[in-house]
């Protein structure tokens, strides 16, 4: 058990050591948060969507965004696209789990918004569905990715993708890459 344990710790801080001395992950995190930061400052919102794990990462981002970080203040413009299981069960049955998020990007996107697909292995066919309907309407699409981004690594505008293969140990770091940029939107819109 407490090989486990320490095992778990010590690959979790060597992936995020690795991201850390990775300039051109900072980079795109850090052109991510403007393109944040610009959107819902012109009224635009955030739309996230990712499956399993991810969806978790997914409400936890919109619900710092909607809700607070750190500072008591107005509430932003996100929304999970993993949350309504009627409107998730209905797309489902009547067209497919492929569909699940690009009908709701079609429904709920608009030119100006910004997609962000969470998929650890990049290859997830409901993210790359919306992802083409992010194009269609000219949404903005990040990724947050690991591995080697998968599919959809060159149709994201920005790709954060985590060098790593465990899929716990690439969570590990889309919930602290989304903790900064919520951060940082919250302390730029609101300080």
């Amino acid at each position: 058990m407490n090989n486990i344990i320490l095992k778990s710790f010590k690959d979790s801080i060597a992936l995020k050591e690795s991201v850390l001395n990775n300039k051109t992950i900072l980079n795109a995190i850090s052109d991510t948060t403007k393109i944040c930061i610009n959107a819902l400052k012109n009224g635009n919102k955030i739309l996230i969507a990712g499956n399993g794990g991810s969806a978790a990462d997914a409400q936890h981002f919109a619900a710092e965004l909607v809700g607070r970080f750190y500072l008591n203040r107005k509430g932003l413009a996100a929304i999970a696209l993993t949350t309504d299981t009627s409107i998730i069960t209905a797309i489902g049955n009547d067209f497919g789990y492929e569909q699940i998020f690009k009908k709701q990007v079609e429904g709920l996107g608009k030119e100006g918004d910004i997609f962000f697909g969470i998929s650890t292995s990049g290859n997830s066919n409901n993210i790359m569905e919306a992802i083409h309907e992010c194009k269609d309407k000219n949404i903005k699409v990040i990724g947050l990715t690991g591995k080697d981004g998968g599919k959809m690594a060159p149709l994201c505008d920005i790709n954060i993708c985590i060098p790593g293969i465990i899929t716990p140990r690439i969570q590990e770091c889309h919930s602290l890459i989304i903790h900064i940029i919520c951060e940082i939107i919250e302390k730029e819109i609101f300080s």
